[in-house]
């Protein structure tokens, strides 16, 4: 039976490392899922190609048999003794936890029952493995005041709509997981998962940095000059805010507590920083003039 080159299956070096092994595979069992090809025979073939090539060079122990007999597995004594030791056993591969992507197909390869213990072969199908249902991948998104509250949606994932949580303090960016919602498991393994990746469009108003705020507050020349106070707005609703007589304009101040809230971190809050911005009057009367010169005089 022929020898079949795990490792140019996958398109690694001999010397990969697990991860190496665990990043071709996701790879390309993504490229040749039958969910993405499914009227692709060569893409199937290829992926069950790939799935036993996985199979092999994820075990420590199946990967140094291979790698010890390679072509000259047949005449190795360590394949006599596995193969007794196995021969009675069923089909490798029952347990699905080392696969990330769902498998449709049945036997291996005879290479691949023979050399561990399998019983696949022409006129005897070997016992179909269970793989892990696909990962799924979605985006959600959110505005700022969205992200500041703890509130639910729905999604439609497959069909089917499922609520979700999302906490305050969501960062744009952050990816969440949510357990089985990815897709079926095959032969009975278990399901995937779901992937959401959070997006938080950028808003006019208010900036946020981690957990602090940042906006700006305009003030007119009156208050800017002689103090008093003002409304503004947060997150979380209006505040009154005093200002100190002669603040002068890209002032900044701090409101503590008053920026974005904590992720998972119920009562603790960042801090809202106010930059005050003085607008000089316009339009202004003959008699508002006159008072501006004599003010003026003064100064002087």
């Amino acid at each position: 039976m022929e020898f079949i080159d795990y490792y140019k299956i996958l398109g690694i070096e001999k010397n990969a490392t697990d991860e190496d092994v665990k990043k071709a595979y996701r790879r390309l069992a993504r490229k040749l899922h039958p969910d993405l090809n499914p009227n692709d025979k060569e893409a199937h073939a290829k992926f069950q190609q790939v799935n036993e090539a996985n199979e092999v060079l994820s075990d420590p122990e199946k990967r140094k048999k291979y790698d010890k007999y390679g072509k000259d597995w047949e005449h190795g004594e360590e394949y006599e003794k596995a193969r007794q030791a196995h021969g009675s056993r069923s089909q490798p591969g029952t347990d699905g936890s080392r696969f990330s992507e769902s498998y449709e197909g049945g036997d291996f390869s005879d290479f691949f029952a023979s050399m561990f213990g399998g019983s696949s072969g022409s006129g005897n199908r070997g016992r179909q493995a269970k793989f892990r249902g696909q990962d799924y991948n979605a985006e959600l998104h959110l505005n700022l005041k969205d992200a500041y509250h703890t509130h639910q949606q729905t999604l439609a994932v497959d069909g089917k709509n499922i609520r979700i949580t999302i906490p305050a303090g969501i960062e744009n960016g952050q990816v969440i997981k949510l357990k089985g919602h990815g897709g079926k498991g095959i032969n009975g393994g278990p399901d995937g998962d779901l992937y959401i990746t959070f997006q938080i469009a950028a808003d006019t108003q208010f900036k946020r940095m981690g957990n602090d705020i940042y906006t700006t507050a305009e003030l007119d020349l009156y208050t800017a000059v002689l103090g008093g106070e003002i409304m503004i707005d947060t997150l979380s609703g209006k505040v009154k805010l005093k200002v100190k007589p002669e603040t002068q304009n890209g002032t900044k101040t701090r409101l503590k507590d008053k920026g974005f809230p904590v992720y998972k971190k119920e009562g603790h809050y960042g801090d809202l920083y106010i930059t005050y911005t003085v607008k000089i009057p316009t339009n202004l009367t003959e008699k508002q003039k006159e008072l501006f010169t004599e003010l003026s005089k003064l100064t002087s």
